[in-house]
C-alpha cells in the first residue's frame, strides 16, 4: 500500500494541507484506493518549539518507505534565515534527487485567462525545471563582508548528466503525451559556458525524438512570447533558476499562484519516492484568515494520483475545480465569495456526487 507522507508546513500551507489529507482520506475510505497517509510534525512550530528541522528518522523512512510526500508550504518570518525550511525542501529534493520539477500550467476556465483575446484553451503547456543543479545549490560565498569591498559569489553549477537527464525528460513526456514541441529556454548568448551545454545538450538529445521540433528561445524572449501568445508552447525545459521564474509568469497565465500545482521527481525511476506541493508558498499575510485558494493543493493531490496509477482521478479533480470557478464556489483570488473551508467543502462534495 502506497505510503504517503504528509507534511503540513507555514503560514497558509496549515489551512490547505488538511484538505490534501480530506481529498485522500475520501479516496482511501470512500473509493477504495490503496493509500496510507503520514502524518509528520515539521516546520516552523516545531523549530520554534525544540530546534527540530528534518531529522534523520524521518528523512530515512521517507526515503525507504514512502512512495509520495505531500508539502503545504514552507516559510515563516520568525525565523530568520528559514535555514529550517531549506532542510526540509532541499532535504526531500537534493536528498532524494527528485531532478525534474513538473509544473503544468493549464487555465481551467476562459475567466481565469489574463490576456485579451484568448481563452482557456490557449493557456495549456508544462515547464520541466531542473531542480537539483543551477544556482540554487549554494555553491559561491561572501568575502569582506560588510565593508565597502564586500565581494558576493553564487555559482551557476551545470553537468552533463543533470542538463541532458532534464532535457530527455521534457522529450519522453511530450512523446507519451502526443506533443509536437519542445522549447528550451536558457541564455547561452550571454553565459557562454554553462548555457552553451544546455543549448547543445538540447540538439543532441532531440536527434533521438525526429517526429518532435526541438525550438530553443532565450529566456527573456520566452517571457515576452508567453504574454503575447501562449499557444505555440507545449512543453518548455529549462534551469533551475530561469524555471522558478518562468513558472511564476505561467501561474499568472492560468488565474494565479492559487491555482498553480506541481511534482518533483526522478522521472526515470517512477518507483521512486516523490514530492508534491502547491507552489503558492506559505503566504504569511494570508495565514489565518480563510483566504488561501485550496484548488492547487486539489490539482497537486491530482498529479499525485496520476503518479500512483490513477490518472482518471486527477481529470474528474480538475473538472470539479474547474466547475467551482465558473460557479462562484472559489476563493476571491478567482471570483469567487467563499472561504477555503468553504471552497474545499463543495470540491469535496462535488468529487463525492460526480
Amino acid at each position: 500500500m502506497p505510503l504517503i507522507a504528509m507534511i503540513p508546513g507555514d503560514g497558509i500551507g496549515l489551512e490547505v494541507a488538511p484538505h490534501a489529507c480530506r481529498v485522500l482520506d475520501y479516496y482511501r475510505e470512500e473509493r477504495g484506493l490503496p493509500l496510507d497517509l503520514w502524518h509528520l510534525d515539521l516546520g516552523a512550530e516545531r523549530y520554534l518549539r525544540d530546534g527540530t528541522t528534518f531529522p534523520t528518522a524521518a528523512a530515512d523512512r521517507i526515503a525507504n518507505e514512502a512512495s509520495c510526500v505531500f508539502l503545504g508550504a514552507l516559510g515563516d518570518p520568525r525565523v530568520p534565515g528559514l535555514s529550517y525550511a531549506r532542510d526540509i525542501l532541499f532535504g526531500l529534493r537534493f536528498g532524494l534527487d527528485l531532478y525534474a520539477n513538473i509544473r503544468p500550467v493549464k487555465a481551467l476556465t476562459d475567466s481565469l485567462v489574463p490576456l485579451k483575446g484568448r481563452c482557456a484553451k490557449d493557456i495549456d503547456f508544462v515547464v520541466f525545471r531542473e531542480n537539483t543543479e543551477g544556482i540554487y545549490v549554494d555553491v559561491g560565498g561572501q568575502f569582506k563582508r560588510g565593508t565597502a569591498d564586500e565581494i558576493a559569489i553564487n555559482e551557476d553549477i551545470n553537468t552533463r548528466k543533470g542538463v541532458e537527464r532534464l532535457i530527455r525528460a521534457g522529450f519522453d513526456y511530450a512523446k507519451r503525451n502526443g506533443k509536437r514541441t519542445v522549447h528550451m529556454a536558457d541564455k547561452s548568448n550571454a553565459m557562454k559556458h554553462a548555457h552553451e551545454l544546455w543549448f547543445r545538450c538540447f540538439f543532441e538529445v532531440a536527434k533521438d525524438y525526429p517526429d518532435i521540433a526541438a525550438r530553443h528561445v532565450y529566456v527573456d524572449a520566452l517571457c515576452l512570447l508567453l504574454i503575447q501568445d501562449p499557444r505555440p508552447f507545449e512543453v518548455i525545459v529549462t534551469n533551475n533558476l530561469f524555471g522558478d521564474i518562468v513558472t511564476d509568469l505561467g501561474a499568472a497565465l492560468q488565474g494565479g499562484l492559487g491555482m498553480a500545482a506541481s511534482a518533483n521527481v526522478h522521472y526515470d525511476d517512477p518507483k521512486r519516492v516523490a514530492l508534491f506541493e502547491p507552489v503558492h508558498g506559505s503566504a504569511p499575510s494570508l495565514a489565518g484568515r480563510d483566504l488561501a485558494n485550496p484548488i492547487a493543493t486539489f490539482l497537486t493531490v491530482g498529479m499525485m494520483l496520476t503518479h500512483l496509477g490513477f490518472p482518471e482521478e486527477e481529470k474528474r479533480i480538475e473538472s470539479v475545480c474547474a466547475r467551482a470557478v465558473e460557479t462562484g464556489h472559489c476563493t476571491p483570488d478567482v471570483g469567487g465569495t467563499l472561504g477555503t473551508k468553504a471552497a474545499a467543502d463543495w470540491i469535496l462534495n462535488g468529487l463525492r456526487t460526480d
